[in-house]
């Protein structure tokens, strides 16, 4: 997989895939979680779940498959593909991520490169001052917690990064199994940023927190002017997004 088309696909994970209108119907009765090759599956009736390629959907905690299987035994008479993140996480790890996790880990620090933390308004006043009280504890934290300095920016003008926090950045996501990275790399581009995305693979934000954090700018312009419907619906659905990658770490950690 070229590096761009991992890009895409990192972006369309934290977007939702586009969905057509003629949504496939149910075909199943009961799901279960069952054992499989020193994991666990996902069982539609008596029958193992697979992903897009034909790979085996075998997950390495029986809270993660549990967490796939909910979002089976959640739907109707159609399958709402587009809104079953966590299988949809699942799917890559298994089936994508293992060939690419160099250029997968790559596009993490790339988000850390020009992470969101790090560019701050120039004006208005109120909103520098909102961003500053808010990101700026959480960069010092990733530098408490794990050695990553970041230099921050007024405006928009590409800031360059110290090369050792951006190769730290490479080398802690590597150190992840593929599961742990395919989050990571969801959440960096859910959220524009890699330290946000390692605050909640870490634990130390959880989803909302984090959501949160990343529309700083969004959330001022809407207490302003207003919210419209389509608007709304785009960040409920993101939020919820945001809370699933919550989960997956927590069922990764067999919580």
């Amino acid at each position: 997989m070229r590096a761009g088309t991992l890009r895409e696909l990192l972006k369309a994970l934290a977007r939702g895939f586009h969905e057509p209108g003629d949504k496939p119907r149910r075909f199943y009765a009961q799901v279960s979680v069952a054992p499989m090759n020193s994991g666990f599956t996902v069982l539609l009736d008596a029958r193992a779940l697979r992903g897009p390629k034909g790979e085996q959907l075998v997950l390495p905690t029986k809270a993660l498959a549990e967490l796939v299987a909910q979002e089976w035994a959640a739907q109707g008479e159609s399958l709402a593909l587009a809104a079953m993140h966590a299988t949809r996480l699942a799917n890559t790890a298994i089936e994508s991520v293992p060939k690419v996790r160099e250029a997968t880990a790559q596009e993490i620090a790339d988000y850390a490169g020009s992470d969101l933390l790090c560019y701050y308004a120039t004006a208005p006043a109120g909103l520098l001052e909102r961003q500053q009280r808010l990101w700026i504890p959480v960069l010092e934290e990733a530098q408490a917690r794990e050695g990553l300095r970041f230099i921050r920016a007024a405006g928009i003008v590409h800031q360059v990064q110290p090369p050792e926090t951006l190769a730290k950045v490479k080398a802690l996501a590597l150190d992840l199994d593929d599961f742990s990275l395919t989050g990571l790399a969801f959440g960096a581009a859910l959220f524009g940023s890699a330290v946000l995305a390692l605050a909640v693979q870490r634990g130390w934000l959880n989803g909302e927190a984090a959501f949160g954090l990343s529309r700083l700018d969004e959330a001022w312009q809407e207490e302003k002017w207003g919210v419209d419907e389509e608007a709304a619906e785009r960040t409920l659905r993101l939020a919820g997004e945001a809370a699933m990658l919550q989960r997956w770490f927590e069922a990764l950690a067999g919580a």
